[in-house]
């Protein structure tokens, strides 16, 4: 058989590369040919899943969340740039990994974006999952030339997180950019309110209650700076407020992640011809259903008649509604390996032999 094989990440564990790469050596121990076709939906792998389909890519160094300088890349292919939130200021990047609800800023994504733009590419793809701040995107307008400034007219220091934002009062704004901006994101909150930003992610970024508080009524008053037109757009709240500030900063159009990521890699040309697909992540759960890569998978096979076996460090979702998604059969590495620790740190033999057991089962 001819197999696509189009898994995402495993977090903590393995690269959707090397996942992909586990899942052919199941398949080859078996005959069947393997295409790969690693995935991301906008969030941490995004950047590596392009080079994996062919972009090249760009190393910088950039402000991390929290101002430290990381090491971190971009990818690019002909006139499209492919740039990811996480691996320059996401929580992945947080020293130590301490949370920091006020001080996370978004400054470094936009230190890689102007890098992008002055190297003249015509589009702009960004995947602003896993991010660690809660600016409305304050940050990033700061690397692109904004100039944030208080009652007194003094210009802030660049890298204002969302515990700063209450201090501005005007916003010289930044020039747009030539290239097209098209974000990749897949949540539908509005800036604002009890399904916005601070409030549904601001505590996975170690903000408690009267944190939240703070940082939605200083999103607030960022949003009555700069313009609240675009606040209650489904998908404002991604990324701590990012994408309302790409919105309405610099005219960014918000595209659903795993899609927008599927088109660059061609995925569709990748699937034509194939027989299987096998697709998976470290978690199954209800928020795959939700529009995440291995969902996304399932959808466009299923519509080309093609099945879809999944793989997954833990799987939470029942037959019939991993069947209701597409995917006819799914094993987990816990069935294998019980303990966390040694999933984890073997997880590729782990993988290896989960598909070897779904291909006889399937047989």
């Amino acid at each position: 058989m001819r197999v696509l094989v189009a898994p995402d990440k495993f977090k903590g564990s393995l690269t959707a590369v090397e996942v992909a790469g586990a899942i052919a050596r199941a398949l080859a121990a078996h005959g069947h040919e393997a295409v790969p076709c690693p995935i991301a939906d906008g969030g941490d792998g995004t950047v590596d899943a392009a080079v994996a389909a062919g972009f090249t890519r760009h190393a910088l160094t950039a402000a991390g969340p929290t101002g430290e300088p990381v090491a971190t890349s971009w990818a690019r292919d002909g006139d499209t740039a492919v740039v990811e939130l996480a691996d320059v200021c996401g929580l992945v990047r947080l020293p130590r990994g301490v949370l920091e609800p006020y001080r996370s800023s978004t400054l470094g994504l936009g230190e890689v974006l102007r890098a992008v733009i002055g190297a003249g590419v015509g589009r702009v793809v960004l995947g602003i999952g896993g991010s660690a701040s809660t600016d409305g995107g304050a940050g990033l307008a700061q690397a692109l030339g904004a100039v944030l400034r208080d009652a007194d007219g003094r210009a802030l220091p660049a890298g204002v997180g969302g515990g700063r934002l209450p201090e501005v009062v005007t916003v010289d704004r930044p020039p747009v950019p030539a290239a097209g901006l098209e974000v990749a994101c897949d949540v539908d909150n509005p800036l604002l309110g009890p399904y916005g930003a601070a409030a549904v992610y601001g505590p996975q970024k170690g903000a408690g209650p009267d944190d939240v508080a703070a940082l939605d009524a200083a999103l607030a008053r960022w949003a009555g700076v700069v313009g609240e037109d675009l606040a209650e757009v489904p998908g404002a709240g991604a990324a701590g407020g990012a994408g309302f500030g790409l919105m309405t900063l610099f005219g960014a159009r918000l595209r659903p992640g795993f899609d927008l990521v599927a088109e660059l890699l061609g995925f569709d040309e990748r699937l034509a011809g194939a027989d299987l697909v096998v697709t998976g992540e470290g978690r199954l759960d209800a928020q795959t259903l939700r529009g995440k890569g291995p969902a996304g998978v399932a959808a466009r096979a299923r519509a080309a008649g093609v099945p879809v076996l999944a793989v997954a460090g833990r799987v939470d979702l029942t037959a019939d509604e991993l069947a209701g998604a597409g995917i006819v059969g799914h094993a987990a590495l816990a069935d294998l390996e019980p303990d966390l620790a040694r999933s984890q740190a073997n997880a590729a033999e782990l993988v290896t032999r989960s598909v070897d057991q779904l291909l006889r089962a399937t047989r």
